[in-house]
């Protein structure tokens, strides 16, 4: 079952979702008309740093257990502008991260709660895709999200630290998961090690 816009704002006031800073504001008026909830998701800023592939002849082998380590080595953060953007070329591949870092705990007395991060149609329309191929945030997860970003446009594409990049969309589970944390637990930037690796 999704979760609407006030379900997602009743999980974060009984502590079954923390988004840390939590949106604001929780319904659009004349002051602040730019509300982050829409019916069913909610939307995520973009951090403050961008990471790029390292130039060089290395190989990813997703067989060998690391790969968040190796992401770490074999990629660089590359500071916004001083006019404060990143423009993405077309046919680039960029890491990100969310502004906001996620808790999905899992409460007594409440279902758990997954998540799917995906894309907004005003990026997608540019030729620019924010998130791809593993939208799934597990319920127990904790940190901040990466978001897998590739300019599939003609045009470059400009993105600046604190813009709505992506939604969260909130979902329940059914039944109690037992506990398997993944390597990206914990996970502070992008590529992100664990904040305890």
């Amino acid at each position: 079952m999704i979760l609407s816009n006030r379900e997602i704002q009743k999980a974060i006031d009984d502590g079954r979702l923390i988004i840390d800073p939590e949106p604001l504001p929780r319904e659009p008026s004349i002051e602040n008309p730019n509300c982050p909830y829409d019916t069913t998701s909610v939307d995520l800023r973009l951090g403050e740093h961008i990471s790029v592939p390292k130039g060089g002849p290395f190989t990813y082998d997703l067989r060998k257990v690391g790969i968040a380590r190796f992401l770490t080595e074999n990629f660089e953060q590359v500071p916004f502008t001083s006019q404060g953007g990143y423009a993405i070329q077309p046919d680039i591949f960029v890491l990100g991260n969310t502004l906001e870092r996620i808790t999905l705990p899992v409460v007594p007395g409440f279902k758990p709660l997954a998540a799917r991060i995906e894309g907004k149609s005003s990026f997608a329309r540019c030729g620019l895709l924010v998130h791809f191929t593993a939208p799934t945030v597990h319920a127990g997860f904790e940190g901040k999200l990466t978001l897998e970003m590739k300019n599939l446009g003609a045009n470059a594409v400009t993105l600046y630290p604190g813009m709505p990049i992506c939604q969260l969309i909130m979902e329940e589970v059914e039944g109690k998961p037992f506990a398997n944390p993944s390597q990206f637990q914990g996970q502070t930037t992008s590529p992100g090690l664990p904040k305890n690796g």
